[in-house]
């Protein structure tokens, strides 16, 4: 696959947003005093009449979506991944989720990258509360490509979908004239042997550096990308388990009951097969650059060639084992 390299878009959410309400009168936005951080300015101004903030009211603001979809409007509603997955989780529940309701939930910031708000904006445990919730669907999309297309795909998607949204220069890696996304579809980025990275949202963009990092030390790693972490793809899951003896799951994300587990609940049930994971570790995150979390948390390069090399020693250690015992059948 061709990436695109060195391109950011800062405005990709809002011009999107923008964009579909031009084609389609039954999308609205809701705010929760956060125009600037969601982007929503270019429609609010484009169409007032289909703008609501509520203030700094979460449960409010997806209450309120809630009531707007079930009225046959398309809600989008955005505020920081860690308030919306958690002060409104009981609105969401039932006003979105119970209901199948066609409510967009932008959480913005999500995992460390609210960075300089500290642990009580840090959102490491959205994704695993959010796809544990009945008739959800769950996106982290790696670049302002996936946005773009995401949000478009979100006009015929139905039922409530929970979107993780990127704040400040998103990258661009995937070609808009030839990249399609599609909901439940994982994509292949690069071919390897043996171990290969499955990753997720910020992870991604990350993930395609580590490849080309391995090349320079002999070992060519497979990478598939997963912007939709519920519903997983499950058949590309266990086609790359056919495939490779090993994998490293990459996310911005608590391993515990994110992206990872949804892969290891799909090998545990069709392959089982060593797995690395790399995410933060069961704790909360604290305030600091982007890049020093990334790397005091194991985000960063270096943490994902070291879950390389142990995930590579670990089909060694299985191999030896298999050996030794087959000598002595």
């Amino acid at each position: 696959m061709q990436l695109i390299k060195n391109q950011t878009n800062s405005t990709v959410y809002g011009d999107a947003l923008l964009k579909i309400g031009q084609v389609d009168p039954r999308v609205v936005v809701l705010d929760a005093d956060l125009a600037r951080a969601t982007q929503t300015g270019l429609f609010q101004k484009a169409f007032p009449d289909r703008y609501f903030d509520v203030g700094i009211a979460e449960q409010n603001l997806l209450s309120v979506a809630a009531g707007l979809a079930l009225s046959g409007k398309l809600p989008f509603a955005a505020t920081f991944a860690n308030f919306v997955t958690k002060r409104a989780c009981d609105q969401i529940n039932i006003g979105s989720a119970y209901t199948r309701a066609n409510v967009r939930i932008v959480g913005v910031e999500p995992g460390l990258s609210s960075g300089r708000n500290g642990a009580t904006h840090q959102s490491v445990d959205d994704l695993a509360i959010m796809r544990a919730i009945p008739n959800m669907t769950v996106i982290d999309p790696a670049d302002a490509t996936e946005i773009d297309q995401i949000v478009r795909l979100s006009l015929v998607w139905q039922g409530p979908i929970y979107m993780r949204m990127q704040r400040g220069d998103i990258p661009l890696i995937f070609d808009p004239q030839t990249y399609q996304a599609q909901i439940g579809k994982g994509v292949v980025v690069a071919e390897g042997k043996d171990i290969c990275l499955l990753s997720t949202g910020t992870m991604t963009p990350t993930a395609v550096k580590v490849v080309e990092l391995l090349k320079g030390q002999q070992l060519t790693a497979g990478l598939a990308h997963f912007h939709t972490v519920k519903p997983i793809d499950i058949p590309l899951i266990r086609e790359l388990a056919r495939t490779y003896s090993a994998f490293v799951t990459c996310e911005n994300h608590s391993v515990m009951g994110g992206f990872g587990s949804a892969v290891a609940e799909v090998c545990a049930a069709y392959h089982p097969m060593p797995i690395e994971f790399v995410g933060i570790a069961d704790c909360f995150g604290e305030t600091g650059s982007t890049a020093y979390l990334n790397k005091k948390f194991g985000l960063d390069e270096e943490a994902m060639i070291k879950a390389v090399y142990r995930a590579l020693a670990r089909i060694k250690e299985e191999h030896h084992e298999n050996c030794h015992v087959g000598n002595h059948v």
